[in-house]
């Protein structure tokens, strides 16, 4: 915790020299430089439902932005400079291709704002296995187990911490006869699997499983409400007892149309109404509003998941350089995994990487639409080192198999 307090005094320290200089500085040559490059590509992503709901097209990036701001307050006055450069893949271009020339320019700290396959074929170029790659964006279960990779580190969350973060409250609450809806896309079918392993770490049962495909045509214009006044009730119609109701519909197909239409009045867990999510706009503690400020100030909009975890991937890159003292890859790499690297995420706790994974711990927001409802872990699940490696795979149970 004292780190932390010393990195904010001598930021706080540096923006009231900028403010008596009238906020021009005058620094010497930086004694280090972290070049960071954040490599998303085009994905096609589906419209919001509502048009309460902006649409946004520079997800991720965006807090990528803001952090390396935040980077070069406090590198300034410790000598140490920060760069980002971004590279963006259209849906028709071959990843590897993009991202080549700054590989081999020596370019080797990377945020990966990217889905599971063009992660994978990231990892795997010969110019990248030297490389820290921070994955920013996929949760799937199997880049921590099967598909794990020396080179990449994970700071979102996967799969199965959103879903033991579920899983203990619904223990906590006694609600645990689950009535499971799915979607049937694979992203959908991943988050079921890591339901089932949760329902069973921690005393639950899925007494049902239904999966449904829908399509409600013009997301934003064709509400089609009678027709889903009709399907949702049909759908969950006849299920057996059940305390909750739990739908996985990762791109939002119909999801959020289970609330107030289901047959029998239960509350709605998972995907949509009470989800385990990394950040929410409706989070207020341990400072969390001063992070919401600062964005909402410079992008304009409120910082959305995808923000937050491109955002937590350049700060740890900015606190490795900054407790190192050093900023190249095989450096900062031994750094992360050791016990000495912590980086703030406004969480109430430091948080830092699993030696056995490379999935960064970290606490779970479990939040409705408009209010933070609970934290996970919850109170009593306890374990011998860390309480967030109650969340995820645990050491014993992880299939990766790489050197520490």
């Amino acid at each position: 915790m004292i780190r932390f307090v010393w990195t904010f005094a001598i930021a706080v320290l540096l923006l009231s020299h900028e403010s008596w200089a009238g906020g021009a500085v005058k620094s010497a040559p930086p004694k280090i430089t972290a070049d960071i490059v954040y490599v998303t590509r085009d994905y096609v992503e589906p419209l919001p439902l509502s048009l309460m709901e902006p649409i946004i097209t520079d997800k991720g990036i965006v807090g990528a932005r803001q952090a390396i701001a935040e980077n070069l307050t406090t590198g300034r006055i410790l000598g140490h400079g920060y760069t980002l450069e971004e590279r963006v893949a259209t849906l028709a271009t071959d990843l590897p291709s993009v991202v080549r020339d700054v590989l081999i320019a020596g370019k080797r700290l990377i945020v990966a704002d990217l889905e599971a396959p063009d992660l994978i074929a990231l990892a795997d170029m010969p110019e990248a296995k030297d490389a820290i790659i921070l994955n920013a964006r996929s949760s799937n279960d199997d880049l921590r187990g099967v598909n794990c990779r020396q080179n990449v580190f994970h700071v979102a969350p996967s799969w199965a911490m959103r879903a033991d973060a579920i899983a203990q409250y619904m223990a906590w609450k006694q609600w645990k006869r689950w009535f499971l809806v799915h979607g049937e896309k694979p992203v959908d079918l991943e988050y079921v699997a890591a339901l089932e392993r949760s329902a069973k770490r921690f005393g639950s049962k899925i007494v049902e499983k239904r999966s449904y495909s829908f399509d409600a045509g013009n997301r934003r214009t064709d509400t089609g409400h009678q027709q889903i006044q009709t399907q949702m009730p049909q759908l969950t119609q006849g299920a057996v007892e059940h305390d909750i109701m739990v739908v996985v519909d990762v791109e939002e197909s119909f999801g959020e149309y289970l609330m107030w239409r289901t047959s029998v009045a239960m509350p709605t867990v998972g995907t949509q109404g009470l989800m385990a999510l990394a950040w929410h706009r409706s989070y207020e503690q341990y400072g969390g509003m001063q992070l919401h400020s600062r964005f909402e100030k410079a992008a304009k909009r409120s910082m959305v998941e995808r923000d937050y975890m491109a955002w937590l991937a350049v700060r740890v890159f900015g606190e490795a350089v900054t407790r190192s003292g050093k900023s190249d890859a095989a450096g900062l790499r031994a750094f992360l995994m050791s016990k000495e690297f912590q980086v703030a995420g406004f969480k109430g706790v430091g948080l830092n990487f699993r030696h056995w994974d490379r999935q960064l711990r970290q606490p779970l927001l479990l939040t409705g639409p408009r209010t933070l409802v609970s934290m996970s872990p919850q109170d009593g699940f306890l374990h011998e080192k860390f309480l967030t490696d109650t969340l995820g795979f645990d050491e014993p149970e992880t299939k990766c198999r790489i050197p520490n």
